[in-house]
């Protein structure tokens, strides 16, 4: 054989199980026998994957991507868009909104990123929404009531997801918001052209048709006292939200014209503020700034504004702007400073290109330091100075960079560095830290019956708060029930459940005591069986890699526009996969901890003493059986187990 040439370059191969050189096996010795136990015949291991150990809200994402795929079958009569809806809505009953703006965390932690790309899990997600208010589909409802009462303080994504557990249980839940509409952040923070209100409105009726009672403006604190909450209710979950902005801490910020970005997105999505000044500059570096900064481009402004329009009234709430004069609006110059790097920022990257092709300048590595004023008392420009910004153990340090100041002119300064909670009337839930300290359960300490969740325990993402919410809607119900509030598990997420399988296909089903193992003698598994979701994430290591092809991933269709084309455009940008480009997105998904059926450990098996279950018995997760009577412990099938579902164990 002649050789390469020395320009050419020779990439090692991927995937696999011995390196180039190797020509003797490993002692079999070694390989089947460890200290002094043995690893000799196939166990079937159910794990979490790492999708779902990322997923705040704690999804089944496993499980629905399997049945769009079509490897779990739905009951007779249910399509299988809603079997896969209804698996999905078990933790989270706002996934079209979830859809489109969850940064997903699953997606970063996806195992097929080993392989050349993550699953489009929000884009599924996205999909599965859309059919679900298309069609009309709704929560069931149960089949009797508790008697017992619930107060949900907050309408916002942690109190919509825990009212939404506690009434499919039988509960009587009744919302408290001081606003006049449902939805929190999600209809006061984030802007329309991101989640469409009709979508936003039909998940939150789909919740109320529950039965939930809202009671709206009305605040807690101000309106009616916590006391008498506690004594109408048998049990009361807080979901306060961070609403109130945080001012930028330099001298000069109290300028009228110098405001926080919740201020500024209230009054967007009240429809008040419809222009900004000419030159608008955004501190942050997260998703709201970016929101920020986009609806600032989009709004534009005016040559001659009166006093009365100026932004910062419409802001205050002292003014709507006039439809009348906002027919001249032109385009404003957006700047978005943030004291880190523009690619180490906290703003999810699509979000972060969307806001450069609209012509907002984004400007990393600035600190603000003052703000320049005129002899009003306006604002007139930023002023900052570059920095260097490290995290070391959890503590944020910046660097100033002495020399380096300039200020950037503008008409309106908004401050996106950070919420803060409102606790007016509320003072003593304050921990001293600006949030609500609670256990495990989401139970206010020292407070039993009295739950929290959501940006008051710790500001994060909105699935971050529907899972606060869930949580902390078990540990409600199991409070009125009289039960004590145990330990949650290490991996707290739901996961596929085989006696659900078998309850569906109406086979019998034993009575199983976590942990199950040896239950190749029980009906409820046909091989040794193990459900490990609980406490082990399986990682890509425990995979067979090589079992899977580069797939491109289908993405979904989003609009990028440019800065011309951004004025006034209010439409949504990012729309939904079509049902083919679903499913063969869903194909793409590794099924990581749990058989998907591809039959190598059948094909593989030298003994065949692995097997496919008949039909009538088989169901997800039973697929294949083994004779352990033939096996001889050559760790094939685990060797060519794409999902690393087969591990070996059982000795002898």
């Amino acid at each position: 054989m002649s050789a390469l040439p020395e320009s050419t370059e020779v990439k090692p191969l991927t995937f696999r199980r011995y390196k180039d050189g190797d020509h003797k096996p490993l002692r079999w010795q070694e390989e089947i026998f460890d200290a002094d136990h043995s690893h000799k015949c196939p166990t079937y291991i159910q794990s979490t994957p790492p999708c779902q150990g990322s997923c705040p809200s704690g999804e089944d994402i496993r499980g629905y991507l399997n049945i769009v795929r079509g490897i779990e079958k739905p009951p007779a009569g249910m399509p299988w868009q809603e079997y896969a809806w209804r698996r999905l809505t078990e933790a989270n009953p706002l996934p079209s909104v979830m859809g489109r703006v969850c940064p997903a965390p699953c997606e970063s932690g996806c195992n097929r990123n080993e392989v050349e790309d993550f699953v489009g899990i929000n884009s599924v997600e996205h999909f599965l929404g859309e059919y679900a208010i298309a069609n009309g589909l709704q929560f069931p409802k149960p089949e009797k009531p508790s008697g017992k009462t619930v107060a949900v303080i907050g309408g916002g994504p942690a109190g919509l997801s825990a009212a939404y557990q506690l009434a499919r249980q039988g509960h009587a839940v009744t919302i408290f918001d001081e606003r006049a509409e449902l939805g929190g952040m999600m209809r006061y923070g984030i802007p329309g052209f991101r989640t469409p209100r009709t979508v936003l409105d039909a998940e939150i009726q789909r919740i109320l048709d529950l039965g939930v009672q809202a009671r709206m403006n009305t605040r807690i604190g101000t309106d009616i006292t916590l006391d008498q909450i506690k004594a109408e209710f048998d049990a009361v979950f807080l979901g306060l939200g961070a609403q109130s902005g945080r001012p930028l801490p330099v001298e000069g910020a109290d300028a009228p014209n110098c405001v926080t970005a919740t201020a500024f997105l209230k009054a967007f999505n009240d429809g008040r503020l419809r222009h900004v000044g000419q030159r608008v500059v955004v501190v942050g570096g997260g998703d709201t700034s970016i929101d920020v900064a986009t609806v600032a481009r989009r709004l534009g402004h005016i040559e001659t504004v009166r006093e009365s329009e100026r932004p910062e009234m419409a802001i205050a709430g002292h003014v709507a702007h006039d439809v009348a004069s906002v027919s001249a609006r032109q385009g404003a110059e957006v700047t978005l400073t943030s004291i880190f790097a523009v690619d180490k920022m906290q703003a999810s990257r699509h979000e972060v290109e969307h806001a450069l092709a609209e012509g907002i300048a984004i400007r990393g590595g600035l600190a603000p330091v003052a703000v320049v004023r005129d002899a009003g008392g306006r604002a007139v420009a930023l002023r900052v100075v570059r920095c260097e910004a490290t995290v070391k153990g959890g503590r944020l340090e910046i660097k100033q960079i002495e020399g380096t100041e300039e200020d950037i002119p503008a008409d309106l300064i908004v401050s996106a560095i950070g919420q803060a909670v409102d606790f007016s009337g509320l003072e003593m839930l304050n921990n001293g830290k600006g949030g609500i300290t609670a256990d495990k359960n989401y139970q206010v300490k020292d407070q039993p019956g009295l739950f929290v969740g959501g940006d008051v325990v710790r500001p994060h993402l909105l699935t971050t708060a529907i899972g606060h919410g869930a949580i902390a809607a078990d540990g409600i119900a199991r409070f009125l029930a009289g039960e004590p509030l145990d330990k949650r598990p290490k991996i707290d997420v739901h996961t596929w459940d085989i006696q659900r399988k078998l309850v569906e296909k109406g086979l019998a089903v034993s009575e199983v005591h976590e942990p199950i193992r040896g239950t190749d003698s029980l009906n409820v598994a046909v091989h040794n069986f193990d459900n490990r979701s609980d406490r082990y994430v399986i990682p890509h290591e425990d995979l067979f890699l090589g079992h899977f092809q580069y797939t491109a991933r289908h993405k979904r269709k989003v609009v990028t526009l440019s800065a011309e084309q951004a004025l006034n455009n209010f439409e949504e940008r990012v729309l939904p996969l079509t049902e083919k480009e679903a499913i063969a997105e869903a194909k793409r998904c590794m099924s990581c901890g749990l058989c998907f059926e591809c039959d190598n450990c059948v094909v593989y098996c030298p003994q065949t003493a692995v097997f496919k279950v008949k039909k009538s018995q088989s169901t997800t997760g039973r697929y294949v059986d083994t004779d352990y009577t033939k096996c001889i412990g050559c760790h094939i099938c685990h060797d060519v187990c794409p999902t690393g579902y087969i591990q070996m164990g059982l000795g002898e």
